[in-house]
């Protein structure tokens, strides 16, 4: 999504969990705006440290928390046992957790809920897209592809 709510890419998986597909939809963002995007915000169940080191070897500047610094980033305190005493082996991974703590990162996190969550209400909520029609891994994409399309003809047009 942009900040303007645009879904600039998107794509349909049967995987589990979508850590697996962070660096691929960057991928595909880049092919269809033909120019990689300077920051990528994403929730916790994108965070891989192959996903912070993908992001880092594509020269952008990522926004991943893991689990336990989402836990936080909530407002929910700190997870038991994750106190100075552990210590991070990875430097990626330590120097994402000491971006997203920032004032700066924090902003940053809390605005990527502010752009995507609205587009999903709008689809789910206003465009019925609660479950698919078709059966199918492509006919499904196919679905969601007509559906981004609509949700972005339709920004567009009330701009």
């Amino acid at each position: 999504m942009t900040e303007d709510h645009l879904i600039v890419g998107q794509r349909v998986t049967q995987n589990a969990s979508d850590n697996a597909s962070l660096l691929p939809m960057v991928d595909e963002v880049s092919r269809q705006c033909r120019g990689k995007p300077g920051k990528v915000s994403a929730d916790s169940g994108f965070f891989s440290l192959v996903n912070l080191q993908g992001l880092g070897q594509r020269g952008i500047d990522g926004y991943v928390p893991d689990a336990n610094l989402s836990y936080e980033l909530k407002g929910k305190g700190k997870v038991q046992g994750m106190g100075k005493s552990q210590q991070l082996r990875d430097a990626e991974h330590r120097h994402m957790r000491q971006k997203l703590r920032s004032p700066a990162g924090q902003q940053i996190y809390q605005r990527c809920k502010a752009m995507v969550e609205p587009v999903f209400g709008v689809l789910k909520q206003q465009r019925g897209l609660r479950q698919f029609r078709l059966r199918g891994l492509q006919r499904v994409g196919t679905e969601f592809t007509l559906a981004a399309i609509a949700y972005n003809l339709t920004r567009l047009y009330r701009r």
